[in-house]
């Protein structure tokens, strides 16, 4: 790919028109099959938080569910014919369905949960959060229907009643700030639409652009929210709100520099490290320090040293991230001695890094979970960092992260950007980063801090490995196989009795049975999907553990 500073003369990336149309798997009858598995299991998933929950808001979840399934069926028909307004990552549905549930349900069985508990504070985000999910899944449901030709008369009907229902329901629930918030949240949603989708084409698909960017969107609108009223909270959520939107606004800072200049040369590097020094000195750290109300940076020094167990957790890591660094290291000298510019990493070579970064998070969440809450987020600060590096070809490390990382390609990265070890990363902190802390700590809510550890470190890993060895049989439509993900479900079952017999803290007096459901349900997830199941496994399957 040419510097984007040479792309971004050409006006309009116009190496973009080139490209072929995007297609989708599921266009045979076998992989329509698949698609349709796909959107029964997330249907599934509704009712079953529905008839959990069982209010206005959960009737509300059912209503988008509908009108997100047949707005998913006109994308997808758009999305084959390369009718797009935006380029999305190829040999995917458009995932519609399954990531416009994800935040409507979190924010309904976080407020059930937290009602539950007595929680009144948490109770009430969890409404704004489910608001703001359903409306931002409404627009890119408006803006699908939009740009579909010809208009789909039956489609928009569906929508517009769905669209009335929720909008009614919620007018006579929210307070005005809370409207004013979802409404903040929608406008920054939108923006951050335009200008991502345009600059990184063939990055997402449709659900995963609606998942990353409402995200990316709702932690913005929080720090905003937070930065302009004196308010008391966790110095460690500060400290996840900031490193997110530090390295959004490096990313977009850096795009429009490189539009006018070649991010190539010397110059331009000089140029990254003092914008990225300035950014981080004049703004992360300042703005960090009003939040906590006290020096940032020597907060975090002694956070990271208040106790002998987090310095051996600290050294504990860094021997694993100096493994994780060798087995690159190993592979590329494998590539060397190949002779083969080719050269790729087996599934099972990938899958190792996914038990490095179990055997990383399962003693901070035992030990020391704010620890770990910390350091996932100083992590995702470094690899976007260094994605950065990689994808403007920074001196002097630029080339060479391009060639590591190129070993370890998949069909998902088939855009400008290198993301499924960000997702990696993401999917198992997610868990970590949403689940409220004074709620659900008994039953099997207590094990919601570990979804990902399940879903992605042990369930995806095990699926895969034994998948792509031994696995015979496959599941309609894709190339998952039944038994990778009937081993998938016995190894997540062993997982949780390990994690009853080392975390004291987690109390299973029933609900033995809804656990083997809700792991049963996400490994069909994992089959059928087509989208990144390391961002959705881990939320689908927190939000059954909480309902």
């Amino acid at each position: 790919m040419p510097p984007l500073g040479h792309v971004g003369r050409r006006r309009g990336w116009q190496h973009r028109q080139s490209l072929p149309s995007p297609t989708v798997d599921g266009a045979g009858p076998a992989m329509a099959r698949a698609v349709l598995v796909e959107a029964l299991i997330v249907l599934a998933v509704v009712l079953r938080v529905h008839a959990a929950v069982w209010d206005r808001y959960s009737w509300c979840a059912v209503a988008l569910a509908v009108q997100a399934f047949y707005v998913q069926h006109k994308w997808d028909r758009l999305l084959r014919v390369g009718g797009a307004v935006f380029q999305f990552r190829a040999a995917a549905n458009s995932g519609l369905l399954p990531a416009s549930m994800v935040m409507p349900l979190l924010g309904v069985a976080m407020k059930e949960r937290c009602q539950l508990e007595g929680n009144e504070y948490f109770e009430r985000f969890g409404v704004v959060v489910a608001a703001t999910g359903m409306a931002v899944a409404l627009f890119l449901s408006v803006l699908a229907l939009g740009i579909t030709r010809p208009v789909p008369t039956n489609t928009c009907v569906v929508s517009g009643l769905a669209g009335g229902v929720i909008a009614y329901v919620l007018k006579h629930s929210l307070a005005v700030a809370e409207v004013i918030e979802v409404l903040e949240v929608l406008l920054i949603f939108v923006y951050l639409n335009m200008i991502l989708l345009y600059l990184l084409p063939r990055c997402f698909t449709p659900g995963e652009a609606l998942l990353v960017l409402g995200g990316i969107s709702f932690g913005l609108n929080q720090l905003i929210k937070r930065s302009l009223t004196v308010t008391q909270g966790d110095p460690v959520d500060f400290f996840l709100l900031v490193a997110v939107v530090g390295v959004v606004l490096l990313g977009v800072f850096l795009s429009v520099l490189f539009v006018f200049m070649d991010s190539g040369t010397w110059a331009s590097s000089l140029v990254f490290h003092l914008l990225t020094g300035a950014l981080v000195l004049g703004v992360v750290l300042p703005w960090l320090g009003h939040l906590l109300r006290r020096n940032p940076a020597l907060w975090l020094f002694q956070f990271l040293l208040q106790t002998p167990t987090r310095i051996c957790l600290l050294f504990y890591w860094s021997l694993l991230a100096a493994a994780a660094c060798g087995l690159v290291l190993l592979q590329s000298s494998k590539r060397s001695s190949a002779e083969s510019k080719k050269y790729r990493a087996s599934t099972v070579t990938r899958k190792y890094f996914h038990l490095i970064v179990v055997a990383t998070y399962v003693p901070g969440l035992v030990l020391d979970r704010p620890l770990l809450y910390v350091a996932a987020a100083l992590c995702l600060a470094a690899l976007v960092f260094l994605e950065y590096v990689r994808f403007f070809r920074i001196k002097p490390l630029g080339q060479t992260l391009r060639s590591l990382l190129s070993l370890f390609l998949d069909e998902r990265d088939s855009g400008p950007l290198i993301l499924t070890h960000i997702y990696l990363l993401l999917g198992l902190s997610f868990p970590v980063w949403l689940f409220p802390r004074p709620c659900g700590r008994v039953g099997a809510a207590a094990l919601v801090p570990y979804s990902g550890v399940l879903a992605v470190g042990v369930g995806d890993t095990v699926a895969s490995v034994f998948g792509s060895t031994v696995g015979e049989i496959r599941w309609p439509g894709t190339k998952k196989t039944f038994e990778g993900t009937m081993t998938s479900i016995f190894a997540q079952i062993i997982a949780v009795a390990l994690i009853l017999i080392f975390d004291s803290g987690v109390e299973l007096s029933s609900g033995y049975a809804w656990i083997l459901g809700s792991i049963t349900g996400v490994s069909l997830l994992e089959a059928y999907t087509s989208q990144i199941d390391n961002l959705l496994l881990p939320l689908y399957l927190q939000i059954l553990l909480m309902v």
